[in-house]
């Protein structure tokens, strides 16, 4: 059993409105994987967490892609007063320790460097990396970063 199985079972029986269940699941994930991921998230098809997804902190309201990869300890979230997350596309590579931001979008094919802190919006096929994180290189061939 790995994080992206559980949240999967949260998830589902959270859009069925079964009221305890999904939040037993959430602490079970919290218990053995040490990350809070709700089970109001919505997760793409074949996205993975890298390293069983150990300190990952996803907002209740996130939403990721299709076929993207988590690394070990991010976050995703909002920023203090502001109700709004971040929303990520499709392929995006997100590296060990990344935060992602505020009420942004990121684009698909998107390589998010180790520790980055991304506060702004991210177009398509783009490297981002440092703190606050810029963009690196523009119109990247995902495949050539992971």
């Amino acid at each position: 059993m790995n994080l992206i199985k559980l949240h999967r079972v949260s998830h589902f029986l959270y859009r069925k409105g079964i009221p305890v269940l999904p939040q037993l699941f959430r602490y079970l994930i919290f218990l053995l994987f040490n990350s809070d991921v709700p089970p109001s998230v919505i997760i793409g098809k074949n996205t993975v967490f890298g390293h069983g997804g150990i300190g990952v902190v996803l907002h209740s309201k996130t939403v990721i892609g299709d076929y993207c990869t988590l690394g070990q300890g991010i976050t995703i979230g909002g920023k203090s007063r502001h109700p709004d997350v971040p929303v990520i596309g499709n392929h995006v590579y997100i590296a060990a320790g990344a935060r992602i931001l505020g009420d942004i979008k990121i684009g698909n094919h998107v390589f998010i460097a180790a520790n980055a802190v991304v506060v702004k919006n991210v177009g398509d096929r783009c490297l981002v990396g440092g703190v606050p994180a810029k963009i690196i290189k523009e119109g990247i061939n995902i495949e050539d970063y992971i």
